[in-house]
């Protein structure tokens, strides 16, 4: 997640970083596009990166690396 890496613990909650992290997770080992935790966990992150760039925190550009590089952590169709 070189995304989370470059923005350091300055940009995001501990709390922020750690759910970011297990979505990550979650994602890369989940075993099909059927994996209601996986789905869940990126519909979560989502949602956060919404809110991160809706009160000003992100820039529209970093979180649509984030989800990018989210969505790179799982099957393709998954994020299809």
């Amino acid at each position: 997640m070189r995304t989370l890496a470059d923005l350091g613990p300055s940009k995001l909650l501990p709390a922020e970083q750690e759910q970011l992290r297990e979505t990550a997770d979650a994602l890369f080992f989940c075993e099909s596009s059927d994996d209601r935790h996986a789905i869940d966990a990126l519909t979560a992150a989502v949602e956060q990166v919404r809110h991160l760039v809706g009160s000003d925190r992100w820039t529209q550009e970093r979180g649509a690396e984030l989800v990018a590089d989210l969505e790179a952590c799982g099957p393709a169709a998954l994020v299809a």
